[in-house]
């Protein structure tokens, strides 16, 4: 037997209580916002403790947490510790949008039918705060020598941005590790992604009595002439493309739009938010500045309108470090021999705080549980599931990798 078939034999007898540790960890809300996470935190690190595995609880200032729009953060550290050599850092972050409508299955019930695991999380991530610890216990089941270490970093701030998240930890000096894996979402092994840029712009005009609109000056016409130009972006950008695989071109989107009082009242005020996916191949500041500039000019077209502008979130886009082709080949062949395919490599739409770590001169991956595609995965829908083969396959994967990476 080879210490690859010990590592998959030791995964498929406790496969059972990997199901079972994912399922208490769904049954936790962590619905940000409004960002109460520091429960979740408290009943992981309970449930990694029975397991034999000791979390640190670095809890961030209420101060801090509130001024970002959230209630409470307590992110976790597993440290092991095996000898000189470099130090492996595994990412997943346990804070989620709120489930929504539209749900068949309990968002929170950890529901498992027909060979699939259902919640809010099932997929991204905390299938992997499951795929992450599991393949660190196979791995030290083996009794091998090993050389360097692993950290179990669980964080609670992707939604927002990571900054209190692994950016927080980084900067606070908590973890400085030589590679990093973050939480997957599909088979592929991630390299890059797309960067982000959130604003809130907040339109004023002024209010009055609907019988007499000629007294007001309608915020609301006014914010949709500033969005008929943000839209109309859109086209520009399908003219743009992007060299990295598994990303196309940049885009916009409004997410949430609200003002005016009532029915009978000229709305003085309407407010927006928005997000604009930025290429790797993108300048953020030159694309911020040009959305300043189209907003701006739209508005004083329009006579007593007025605006304000503020950033909410700059993300900037993942790019692949030297030094991360270790990563790359191990992941990419384990993967490929256990699920029997080719699994590519390449970049995606979406972004994450493994940027954090980029940003930090610490080369990473993105690779953990989930589908072939992020939307066979319904993140971020009703119904959000994992198959839990996949599960199975990613830990193995994981810790074939942890082994190839420590010996």
């Amino acid at each position: 037997m080879t210490p690859y078939d010990a590592l998959d034999q030791w995964i498929d007898a406790h496969f059972e209580a990997q199901v079972q540790f994912l399922q208490a960890l769904i049954q936790v809300p962590t619905d940000t916002p409004p960002g109460n996470n520091a429960p979740h935190a408290e009943r992981t690190a309970e449930l990694l403790a029975q397991m034999g595995l000791h979390a640190e609880k670095h809890t961030v200032p209420t101060e801090q947490v509130q001024s970002a729009g959230l209630q409470s953060i307590t992110n976790l550290i597993v440290r092991r510790s095996y000898g000189t050599g470099p130090t492996i850092a595994l990412n997943a972050h346990g804070d989620v949008v709120p489930p929504g409508e539209g749900w068949t299955h309990a968002p929170y019930g950890g529901e498992i039918d027909n060979g699939k695991i259902y919640g809010r999380a099932a997929a991204v991530s905390k299938s992997d705060f499951a795929t992450y610890t599991f393949a660190v216990r196979a791995l030290e089941s083996l009794g091998l020598p090993l050389h360097g270490g692993i950290e179990l970093l669980f964080t609670y701030d992707e939604e927002f941005g990571g900054e209190l998240g692994p950016g927080w930890l980084l900067k606070n000096k908590l973890t400085r590790p030589d590679l990093m894996i973050a939480a997957g979402f599909s088979y592929q092994v991630i390299t890059a992604h797309n960067g982000c840029l959130q604003m809130q712009v907040t339109v004023h005009g002024k209010m009055a009595h609907a019988a007499i609109p000629e007294s007001g000056v309608d915020a609301l016409q006014g914010a949709v002439q500033i969005l008929n130009a943000l839209y109309s972006e859109n086209i520009r950008y399908k003219q743009i493309s992007s060299a990295v695989p598994g990303i196309t071109h940049p885009y916009l989107n409004v997410g949430t739009i609200e003002g005016g009082t009532n029915t009978n009242v000229i709305p003085g005020k309407v407010s927006f938010k928005f997000d604009r996916r930025m290429i790797p191949e993108e300048n953020p500041t030159e694309v911020e500045a040009h959305l300043r500039h189209i907003m701006t000019q739209t508005a004083q077209t329009m006579p007593g309108i007025s605006i304000d502008i503020k950033r909410i979130l700059l993300a900037h886009a993942l790019q692949p470090l030297p030094g991360n082709q270790p990563l790359v080949e191990a992941l990419q062949r384990h993967a490929s021999a256990l699920f029997g395919e080719s699994i590519a490599v390449q970049g995606t739409p979406l972004y994450t705080d493994v940027r954090l770590f980029a940003e930090a001169g610490i080369p990473g991956v993105i690779y953990g549980a989930g589908p072939r595609t992020v939307l066979e995965s319904h993140a971020k829908r009703a119904d959000e599931r994992l198959e839990l083969e996949d599960l199975r396959c990613a830990t193995k994967v994981l810790a074939r990798t942890l082994l190839d990476l420590l010996q």
